[in-house]
Formats: C-alpha cells, sequence, structure tokens
C-alpha cells in the first residue's frame, strides 16, 4: 500500500474517532472531546451559552466529518501526484493550529481552565507528530 495511503487512513481513523466522541460523549476528557475544558461544564448553568456552545462542538464535528468523508474519497480513487498534494494540503490546512489555537490552548492551560493539565503540550505534540508523519510520507514517496 502506498506509504501515504496508510497515513492518510490513520489521520481518518484518529478524526473519526474525534467525531464520534463529539458528537455522541462530548462531555469527555478523551479523544479531544469538549470535556476537557473546565468552561464546558460551565456553560450547562446557562442554556442559552450551553445550546450556542455546543452548537458550535457539533458545526466542528460536521465540519471534521466532511473532511473526513473527503479523505476516504482520495484514499480509495487518487492516484500518487494526488496523494502527495493532499499530504501537502492538510499540512497547510493544520498548520494554523500553532499560532491560532496553540497559544489559546496554552494559556488556558497555565491558567487552570483544562483537565487534564498539560493538556495543549500533548495536543501540540500529537499534531507535530501527525504533520512530521505526512511529510516523511511526502517524502517516501517522491525518493
Amino acid at each position: 500500500m502506498h506509504p501515504v495511503k496508510i497515513i492518510l487512513a490513520a489521520f481518518v481513523i484518529l478524526e473519526t474517532i474525534n467525531v464520534v466522541t463529539l458528537y455522541l460523549f462530548p462531555d469527555s476528557k478523551y479523544a479531544n472531546a469538549i470535556g476537557i475544558f473546565n468552561a464546558w461544564e460551565k456553560t450547562k448553568s446557562d442554556p442559552e451559552i450551553h445550546r450556542f456552545v455546543k452548537y458550535l462542538v457539533n458545526w466542528v464535528a460536521g465540519t471534521k466529518l466532511i473532511f473526513i468523508m473527503l479523505l476516504i474519497v482520495i484514499i480509495h480513487t487518487a492516484d500518487q501526484p494526488s496523494l502527495i498534494f493532499t499530504s501537502i494540503a492538510l499540512v497547510f490546512s493544520i498548520a494554523p493550529f500553532y499560532w491560532r489555537l496553540l497559544p489559546i490552548l496554552r494559556k488556558m492551560d497555565e491558567d487552570g481552565q483544562i483537565t487534564p493539565h498539560n493538556y495543549s503540550l500533548a495536543l501540540g505534540v500529537m499534531i507535530t507528530v501527525f504533520i512530521l508523519f505526512f511529510i516523511f510520507g511526502i517524502g517516501l514517496s517522491l525518493g
């Protein structure tokens, strides 16, 4: 099997677990669910805010589901150049995490607003590893 297909399939599996968790178990502190944020519980005391946050959580899950479905189609139908360009596109689409989401997550982590503590570090490492896997897969495909 093409190395990029294996990496994409692993990414699809992880993202699918995240989507299922966001849809069915948002209170969870696993699989990158919303329960890691202490504020999630606080929103439950204000029904208007909680509905708004639930809407955003489900919107994120739905958006991820669109990408998962597209990646499944790409895995099954794409030729080598398309797989390489898909991996490059994923690297560039995931990279904004470092300057948009990670700084917010780190600040929340420092302020004790996330459980477990140091979750921002764990998520940052996980995303870095995936980007490195994509780059490694691209390198294997080109080499």
